[in-house]
């Protein structure tokens, strides 16, 4: 690979730029995004080698593109690369929902859509932009490839190929699938987390509670410090997946509510024994795998 052209030099982008360099990989990186300020401080910060704001210009030659923005863009970015696609440019991306990404780029790549690989990285940070960015982000981390049935292969052994140079595990599997495992083990706790701390932030002693907030809090809540644009973007992309995900919670939630009403402290006891088991045989699995 000669050229990379990244759309949203970000925390996601700007780590992958970062990635390839220390890992003396020799592909021209180019940064496409929406803010000159943002393209600017990654020249300044060695992230990439070129700001481009022309898009027929930034794509010309282009081995690989990259979208690694809010998901909600994805559809607007393909649009403008299309008409500039060379047949053999892979394109792919690190959206956090797979089913709404590949069903956009099929309807809007047509012939081209066999050189689009679905992608995402189960990576990131609270903070976002390209000043957060980290070379060594990815590392030991697991990248979900979700190649279509009519994806050229090597298209995805090249975007395999890519993120393997970062330092990730890659594995594959459907759109569906991921975006059903993800609603439950990482929508929903970002859901949750984001509505906790608006609770408590919309309530008339909010600085108080904040003030004796502690550990058990601040662990909880970390993700609540997320990107509020991206998080909108996935939850209404996944949102079929979600609802389903959130009835599930609230089934639990009243089987919470009636242990607590009705005293019954062996059923407490009974269901945060399960948890807790699970939670922690979890912790020794990613210890083992790490």
């Amino acid at each position: 690979m000669k050229k990379l052209v990244i759309f949203g030099v970000g925390l996601i982008g700007g780590s992958i730029a970062l990635a390839l360099k220390k890992a003396k990989h020799t592909a021209e990186i180019v940064g496409v995004g929406r803010s000159d300020e943002s393209l600017q401080t990654a020249l300044e910060l060695g992230v990439i080698d070129v700001a481009s704001s022309d898009t027929a210009t930034a794509v010309k030659n282009a081995d690989m593109i990259l979208i690694a923005t809010p998901v909600a863009q994805t559809a607007s970015i393909l649009n403008a690369i299309k008409p500039h696609l060379a047949a053999s440019t892979v394109i792919t991306d690190a959206g956090s929902t797979k089913g709404d990404v590949m069903q956009c780029a099929q309807e809007v790549l047509g012939s081209q859509f066999s050189q689009f690989v679905g992608g995402h990285p189960i990576a990131g940070a609270e903070k976002s932009g390209v000043r957060a960015a980290m070379a060594d982000l990815y590392i030991g981390k697991n990248v979900i490839l979700t190649p279509a049935p009519a994806t050229d292969t090597r298209a995805t052994q090249q975007v395999r190929t890519l993120w393997q140079a970062c330092g990730a595990n890659v594995s594959e599997m459907t759109a569906a699938t991921h975006d059903g495992i993800f609603a439950a083990v990482s929508h929903l706790p970002h859901l949750l987390a984001f509505a906790l701390v608006d609770d408590i932030a919309s309530r008339p002693n909010a600085e108080q509670l904040f003030g004796f907030a502690a550990s058990g809090f601040r662990d909880f809540t970390r993700i609540a410090g997320s990107h509020p644009e991206m998080w909108r973007d996935i939850s209404l992309a996944n949102r079929t997946a979600l609802l389903n995900e959130l009835e599930a919670y609230q089934q639990e939630l009243r089987k919470l509510q009636e242990l607590l009403q009705s005293e019954n402290g062996k059923g407490l006891e009974a269901l945060f024994e399960r948890a807790s088991t699970a939670r922690n045989n979890w912790g020794e699995s990613r210890k083992q795998n790490q």
